[in-house]
Parts: structure tokens; sequence; C-alpha cells
């Protein structure tokens, strides 16, 4: 077993029912804090005999971060004793997921309780493995209209009373009424309570507002629900024509390869479809939309509530002017703006070793463009570079008759940037 001792900060997961829940080594760490933050209801829970000091969490949540990590013992500062008391697993969508991006484990000692997660499975039978697990907490409701698929099964930590009403019609609207939704509140305390229904019938009061949900994904015969691999139908976006198309957009994520916690830069986005596709893709791919219409920067922001991925950062204005201050990408897609001065250039300097550019052209002076750049970088800082000619033809009819009616022909170039 690993020397507590050397730890200075000690994380202590809290259940339901509080101090008696703990176990013997939790509240010994506890008694020998010097300092303790925490929520005030499990501040409010450590004996009254106990000396040390009592800290609220602050909001935002990042002050309290960034002053337990000025705690930090060095060869000038007085070591402390500092403990954080935080409901269930503190790495589930907790503080210590947060303070682990600041601070080493080998300089923590974390003792999880159990999950709402795992609790609520025990509850109503269901596999971990086989749930979706989510938080809408200080997050959009919007953030659960990617998981909304046939046969789904949801965990949901939840915002408040009111999420689970506002889940009841974000399903009902999508075409799944006859989903299952379950409530749990005080789960594994005496005062644990669940509650059920259908989504196109919910008419359950509110409860608490610490809550959470299991839901059972049930579509009606007409429902609304689109996959999470790229291709989605163009009728999905709101646009003004300014739309990578279907078949070019599936092609065009295929080269630029989503990877979890990477970042895109959607460049000339119009109505954001690539950056949001890419988001859809996996709730850890996060991507930068840069557009410089208003009128599409409005497009994008109602696609990505719609679409489910709220946290799509917009940029707005120009390019290259805007790239210089936007952290680094992992990939970029260059689907406006070619002809803007060196954008390419620009994109492919920010692009981090390994990374995948993709630009589509339309126009015989963005052919031209891609052609030039492909002879300029073929064999220097590109591990691969591929210039491809794509052409989608769908049926129409003529009369009686049907005939092949091409799309516009796309130029796309796409390179990997080595190592």
């Amino acid at each position: 077993m690993p020397d507590i001792t050397k730890k200075w900060l000690r994380i202590i997961g809290i259940g339901e029912d509080g101090w008696d829940d703990l176990a013997a080594d939790s509240r010994e760490l506890l008694y020998e804090s010097e300092i303790v933050l925490g929520g005030e209801r499990h501040l409010k829970m450590i004996p009254d005999d106990w000396e040390g000091e009592r800290i609220v969490w602050p909001s935002p949540i990042r002050e309290a971060v960034t002053k337990i990590v000025s705690w930090r013992p060095s060869e000038t500062s007085v070591r402390k004793k500092v403990a954080v008391m935080a409901s269930g697993d503190p790495l589930c969508y907790g503080i210590a997921a947060k303070l682990l991006r600041h601070l080493p484990v080998e300089e923590i000692w974390i003792k999880p309780a159990l999950t709402t997660f795992s609790l609520i499975c025990s509850r109503v039978g269901w596999s971990l493995p086989d749930v979706e697990t989510l938080t809408i907490h200080g997050r959009p409701l919007e953030m659960l209209h990617p998981f909304v698929q046939p046969g789904a099964k949801l965990l949901v930590l939840n915002k408040d009373e009111g999420s689970p009403k506002q889940a009841a019609e974000l399903l009902t609207a999508r075409g799944f009424g006859k989903s299952r939704i379950t409530v749990l509140e005080h789960l594994g305390g005496s005062k644990e309570r669940q509650f059920s229904g259908k989504a196109d019938s919910w008419s359950h009061p509110e409860g608490a507002a610490l809550n959470a949900m299991a839901l059972e994904c049930i579509p009606d015969a007409n429902a609304n629900f689109l996959a999470r691999i790229p291709g989605l139908p163009d009728e999905a976006y709101l646009h003004d024509g300014q739309l990578t198309k279907r078949e070019i957009r599936a092609i065009t994520l295929s080269r630029l390869m989503p990877v979890v916690d990477q970042v895109l830069w959607d460049v000339g986005a119009g109505c954001g479809s690539v950056a949001i596709e890419w988001m859809r893709s996996n709730p850890r791919c996060h991507a930068l939309a840069i557009e410089k219409s208003e009128a599409r920067l409005k497009l994008i922001q109602q696609n990505a509530f719609q679409l489910g991925v709220p946290m799509l950062q917009i940029v707005p204005g120009n390019a290259p002017e805007v790239l210089a201050d936007l952290p680094a990408p992992d990939a970029v897609f260059v689907g406006g703006g070619l002809s803007a001065g060196n954008v390419l250039e620009m994109c492919w300097h920010a692009l981090k070793p390994g990374g995948r550019l993709v630009a589509n052209a339309v126009t015989l002076e963005g052919d031209q463009k891609l052609l030039q750049w492909q002879k300029e970088n073929v064999g220097k800082s590109a591990a691969s570079v591929d210039l491809t000619r794509l052409a989608v033809s769908h049926v129409e009819s003529i009369g009686k008759f049907q005939s092949w009616k091409e799309a516009r022909s796309v130029t796309q170039l796409a390179v990997i940037k080595k190592h």
C-alpha cells in the first residue's frame, strides 16, 4: 500500500449518508488535515471537535483549484496537510480530475466513494459497460442530442430539479416520446427515492435539486435520429447554401481523422458542418469554427446546439488574421478563404507534427492554389500529400425518365505533417 504520509493532498469521496458512511481511514485523514475544502453540506458533517480550517468551495471552481495548487509544498514553504471532500467518486466528473491537470498523482491520495452511475445501475439493473455516462450539471441540455439513439441507455447527472422535465421534452421533440425516464434522488442514503415515466406523458412534480436519471431511448415510428458517424443529411443543417455537401463532408472527415482530445480548426466554417461532425464523433473531440460572416456565425451557433455540440468554440473574424492567437490544431479543414492571403501557409505552420490538413476547392483559382502547394511540399515537411478530384451524381427525373445529375466537382488536398 502506498505511503499516505508522503501525500500532502487527500481527496475523500463522500456518500449520501455523509460522515457515518465514511471508512475509519478516511475519517482519520480528515481529522489530521489542517485545511479541509468542500461544499457547505460536506463541511457541516465534520465533528465540532476538529480544530482545522474549513473552506467552502468558491465560485467559479477554478479559484479553488488555484488556491489548492498554491499550497503545494516546496523547499521554502511549510508543508500543509490539505483535504478535499467531494461527492461520490472525485474522478468521475469531479474535482480530482481537475486537480490532476495541475498536480502529479504521486502527491495525491484519492479515496473514492461509489459513483452515482454505479448506484443507478444497481437500482435499474443495467450493466455499466453497456451505458453512456453523461453530465449536464453546468452544461447545456443539448449535449444529450448525439446520444439519443434507438436502444441507447443513458445515465445522466442532472443540473437541477427541472432537468427531468426538460429531458422529457427533448426526447419527445426528437420522436423518442416512448422513452422511459427514471429519476433517482439521494442515492445510497436514507432518503433515497426514485420515480419513473414515459417522456411524452411526463407529469411528475419536481423533486430534489440533486438528482440523476436513467434514460432508455425508445424511438417512435417516425423518430428523428442522426448517426454520430460523419455524413449527416444536408437537411440537418440551417445554411445559406455555404455547406460542405454530405458525401464530400464524409470523405473530408475521414481524411481529418477525428481523435479524442484533439483540436480541429474549421477555417471558413460556413454553417459549421465539418466542425460539428468532428465533435459529434466523440464528446472529447474539440473544434474551433472560424467564420467572418455575422449571419453564418449565428447559423453555426444554432446548428451546434441543435446537433448536440454546444461547446463548439466559434471564432468570428477573417483568416488568416484571427489564426495567430488560437491554440495549435491537430487537424485543419480549409473550406473557404483559400484565395485570402497565405491561409494555407499559416494553417500548415500552426499545425502540430503528425497533424492533418484538408482543403477543398471548387474554383479554378482554388485548384491552382492547391496544385501549387502540393508541388512545393511533396517530400519536404509533409509525410504524405494526396490531391484528389471528387465528383458526386444523384438521380433526377427528366419527364418520365431518370438521369444522373452531377454536382459541382471538388478538388481535395489531404496532407499529413511530418513528426
